[in-house]
């Protein structure tokens, strides 16, 4: 068991003991999701691959968040929100605006990208460091800024 797997379960004993229905729901899911992908691949998840996992359920949340709120549906978008904030918990810290822009600065300078044709050279760098630290979607759209001037 890693690391990420042991806190999520001394997480998931801690909000049985003190009742916390929301925050108890969303680690089994997350510990769902991660025994579903072992189970899958017949791998056994490090600490990185459980955190593409959070990353791709806190993504997924944040669509349906965005897909609620367009239909009115407020009180479903609240659950979504409390589901977010308790992955948010067990990511690494995310990274400010201000470190996004160096990285992708440092990115485009490594890969010698000149064009947005040469996106996927800098996304590649980049995807390993900003895992679970940053939005892709708006990393995206400052590489697509950057190389566009």
């Amino acid at each position: 068991m890693t690391i990420m797997q042991a806190r999520l379960k001394d997480a998931m004993k801690l909000a049985m003991k003190s009742r916390e229905k929301v925050r108890l729901g969303t680690i089994r899911l997350i510990l769902s999701a991660i025994k579903q992908r072992e189970v899958d691949e017949r791998i056994v998840l490090d600490d990185q691959q459980v955190i593409v996992v959070l990353d791709k359920m806190l993504k997924q949340r944040r669509e349906s968040i965005r897909q609620y709120r367009d239909a009115s549906r407020d009180d479903l978008a609240a659950v979504e929100e409390a589901e977010v904030l308790v992955i948010q918990e067990f990511l690494p810290q995310e990274l400010t605006e201000e470190e996004i822009s160096d990285l992708v600065k440092s990115a485009i300078a490594d890969s010698s990208a000149s064009s947005i044709k040469d996106m996927g050279k800098v996304m590649a760098i980049l995807k390993p460091a900003m895992q679970g630290r940053a939005d892709m979607a708006v990393v995206s759209t400052k590489i697509k800024a950057m190389l566009a001037t």
